[in-house]
């Protein structure tokens, strides 16, 4: 899959000064296709949590943003270049959601932080069910990952050690979303979540969350 010139440079100078500033460790980079849609299922820790994907996958990463990083055109046309598209939060977003439709048509990863906002503790939030209903209705599989510090209690610190962990694919049929099914929408949502934090559980050697 084509990757935007930018998102290629900025990859080249960023992997070296990452690796340098966190002590990462990649796990299942293979679990990730070489061409397809995907929506990519994160937990979110900090604002390295992008650059932590994108220097350990090499496939570019398309996410919704905030539309308050777009009020600059210069900063914007850049982060648009690096995978980012404006979502006004909050509200029902037609235009990203039909932007983020485009992106799975297109064969693209789509990346989705499912808890919606960063954990400010490093302990999970609950899920949103917004990654499992796009799933479902696009018919495209949930690709999950985790981001582990090495004391999941602390925030993700410079030199500190941060475990990548991605998982492998949950077909839509296994999410078992029901259009119109509240309840099988935040289902959908905690499998998803379940497969999270079991790559952490394997990761820290620690028996799986509840």
């Amino acid at each position: 899959m084509k990757r935007h010139p930018l998102f290629v440079l900025g990859r080249i100078i960023l992997v070296p000064w990452i690796r340098f500033l966190f002590f990462i460790k990649l796990n299942g980079k293979k679990n990730v296709p070489k061409d397809g849609a995907y929506i990519i299922c994160s937990n979110h820790l900090s604002n390295f949590d992008p650059v932590f994907l994108g220097v350990t996958q090499r496939r570019q990463i398309f996410y919704m943003a905030k539309a308050e990083l777009f009020r600059n055109k210069l900063f914007a046309g850049l982060i648009r270049k690096l995978g980012a598209f404006p979502v006004q939060r909050g509200a029902g977003d037609g235009k990203a959601i039909n932007e983020a439709e485009d992106i799975v048509k297109s064969g693209k990863l789509l990346g989705i932080f499912i808890e919606g906002t960063r954990s400010k503790t490093g302990e999970f939030l609950r899920p949103k069910s917004g990654a499992a209903i796009v799933a479902s209705q696009m018919k495209v599989p949930v690709i999950p990952v985790c981001i582990t510090p090495k004391n999941r209690k602390k925030k993700v610190r410079v030199f500190s050690r941060v475990i990548v962990s991605w998982g492998e694919p949950i077909t839509p049929e296994e999410l078992g979303v029901v259009e119109g099914s509240v309840e099988s929408y935040r289902k959908g949502a905690k499998k998803i979540m379940d497969e999270i934090k079991a790559l952490r559980a394997r990761d820290l050697g620690l028996e799986e969350e509840k």
